[in-house]
């Protein structure tokens, strides 16, 4: 059973969604950091992580102390579209739930080097999409948060991670099937 939640963030949107996801699964929220202070080595948790090239932060050091019972990456782009690439890149082991969250852009939030290399994308893929002709509607949501900035964090984007949670819950009270 999931004990609590555990996340890493930079610029605060995953925070943001960990900080909703304890509240709807009625768990314990800490960063990283807290969590391998107060939580027993081992313990189960559902754990969330900012994408950068499609590395899922903190997870690599989050695996080694906690059993993680479900995944989160989150990021800018919109759908779901970055599975593929965090299984891959993170090397998800088969059967592990991965999810994706889009958590925006809001280029104030951001420090250091991830200010100045998310500057050098802003103005290259910006000017490339703002540059195109018949844009899909992801490229438009795209250029929409590089040159406005936004958050996307909402309790609606929520529901497909709640409605696992509510399975794997009732499966360990012996009441249905979680995966």
């Amino acid at each position: 059973m999931i004990t609590a939640i555990v996340y890493v963030s930079h610029a605060g949107h995953t925070k943001q969604h960990a900080r909703i996801l304890g509240h709807k699964m009625k768990l314990p929220v800490f960063d990283l950091k807290t969590a391998k202070k107060k939580l027993q080595k081992g313990s189960s948790v559902f754990y969330l992580g900012w994408l950068m090239g499609g590395n899922i932060s903190g997870y690599k050091k989050a695996k080694k102390t906690f059993r993680i019972e479900g995944l989160c990456g989150v990021g800018m782009a919109t759908g779901d579209s970055q599975i593929g690439d965090m299984k891959k890149t993170n090397a998800i082991p088969e059967g592990l739930p991965l999810f994706y969250l889009q958590g925006g852009f809001e280029s104030e939030k951001l420090r250091g080097i991830y200010r100045l290399m998310m500057n050098v994308i802003k103005k290259t893929v910006g000017k490339n999409l703002a540059g195109k002709e018949n844009r899909t509607p992801d490229e438009e949501e795209m250029l929409h948060l590089l040159t406005q900035g936004e958050s996307k964090v909402s309790f609606r984007n929520l529901d497909g991670i709640i409605a696992w949670y509510s399975r794997v819950k009732d499966e360990s009270r012996g009441k249905g099937s979680a995966r």
